[in-house]
């Protein structure tokens, strides 16, 4: 009988992924991402919600019948390190500025140690809502954070 697996292992055969191997690219127009647009130090809004009726039935007052709705979305947000030279930068200014929009998909793909795709979840038609810089402080020496929000149609999850 194999041994248990361990709690911290990332094989996806003996124990659970770690969530800190993972890539974002931007796919804008067919074109491939800009290396310095992939790397991200977090992202969250990995969440779908459906939303559901309430319906009664006559004389039935245990009870009330839930049929879904629709399925309703999160933002994508995404946080790293301020980078100068991005494209990705480019196009969040253009809509920020100009209030121009050019929606592209964004694929999010979680790594196994050997840089194999365990997960993937793709975000269609995808385009900035929020861009923030965190504060400048003098007494602080840490990386400066961009958190980068996006607003998107729908998403599908892959899980290999």
């Amino acid at each position: 009988m194999p041994p248990f697996p361990s709690a911290l292992s990332i094989d996806q055969l003996t124990g659970p992924p770690l969530g800190h191997r993972f890539g974002v690219f931007f796919f804008a127009g067919g074109v491939l991402p800009n290396p310095l647009d992939i790397r991200f130090q977090r992202v969250g809004g990995l969440q779908a919600t459906v939303q559901t009726n309430s319906l009664t039935e006559g004389g039935q007052n245990l009870y009330t019948h839930r049929t879904p709705k629709r399925v309703d979305y999160g933002n994508l947000v995404l946080e790293r390190g301020f980078v100068v030279g991005s494209a990705l930068n480019i196009e969040f200014g253009i809509a920020m500025g100009q209030f121009k929009f050019a929606p592209s998909n964004v694929l999010v793909t979680l790594f196994s140690e050997e840089a194999l795709p365990l997960a993937a979840w793709m975000f269609i038609k995808a385009y900035p809502v929020r861009w923030a810089t965190a504060d400048l402080n003098a007494a602080d020496d840490k990386v400066l954070v961009d958190t980068l929000e996006l607003a998107y149609t729908h998403m599908q999850i892959l899980r290999l």
